[in-house]
């Protein structure tokens, strides 16, 4: 292959990795039908756990929730789900003194989610609930990640904001949440993420220089 286009097309890859945000305010413009559609094709063509489920049905599954009921009802179940969590937690810190020590932040950050819930459930365009089916080995959150990673960066590509929303993690046992998306309980593990335009450039992120994290064996 010809080498200047090896390294466009290499260069094009690390400048929408370097740019490759969390997005957490958005104004009020719905991005076009057709770029949430290119975004979702992306997370089609993640990799996903070939030998864990047959590949003669679908194994992933997308549902967009657009600005509106089907939000307002995430929004609230995830909400109602930080509460119970935070109860545990709480539980589980009275009885073990390395969460007690180490846990403080992440308690926070569940009880301001039980009291607060999400804001960019309030404001994005878009809600994507991305659905993968279960399988033997258990790896359908790693394709997940794959495919969410794919999202990310094509959202990026096409000038779009993304947040990746890991508490919809919390609904994969939730009997009303699985009703209102249309999948069967218990045959999926969910993850999702909210896009839409970001409200101002996000900040620039500081890496850590490669030769203090790698070691070559």
């Amino acid at each position: 292959m010809d080498t200047l286009l090896l390294q466009d097309r290499n260069n094009a890859v690390d400048e929408v990795m370097a740019k490759r945000r969390s997005v957490r305010l958005f104004t009020s413009e719905i991005p076009p039908k057709e770029l949430i559609e290119h975004i979702l094709l992306a997370g089609l063509k993640a990799p996903y756990a070939a030998l864990a489920v047959k590949e003669d049905i679908p194994y992933r599954f997308f549902r967009v929730i657009c600005q509106g009921p089907g939000m307002i009802k995430t929004a609230g179940l995830i909400q109602e789900q930080a509460r119970a969590n935070l109860k545990l937690l709480k539980s589980d810190m009275a009885k073990n003194a390395y969460l007690r020590e180490h846990g403080g932040e992440f308690v926070t950050r569940v009880k301001h989610l039980a009291e607060h819930g999400l804001p960019s459930l309030r404001d994005a365009p878009y809600f994507i609930v991305v659905a993968e089916r279960k399988g033997i080995p258990p790896v359908e959150f790693e394709s997940l990640a794959h495919c969410l990673q794919n999202m990310w960066l094509k959202a990026t590509a096409l000038g779009l904001g993304f947040q990746l929303l890991s508490v919809t993690k919390m609904l994969t046992e939730s009997r009303e949440f699985f009703d209102m998306i249309g999948l069967q309980l218990g045959a999926f593990a969910v993850n999702g993420c909210v896009i839409g335009y970001a409200q101002q450039p996000p900040a620039e992120k500081r890496l850590f220089a490669l030769d203090q994290v790698t070691a070559w064996l």
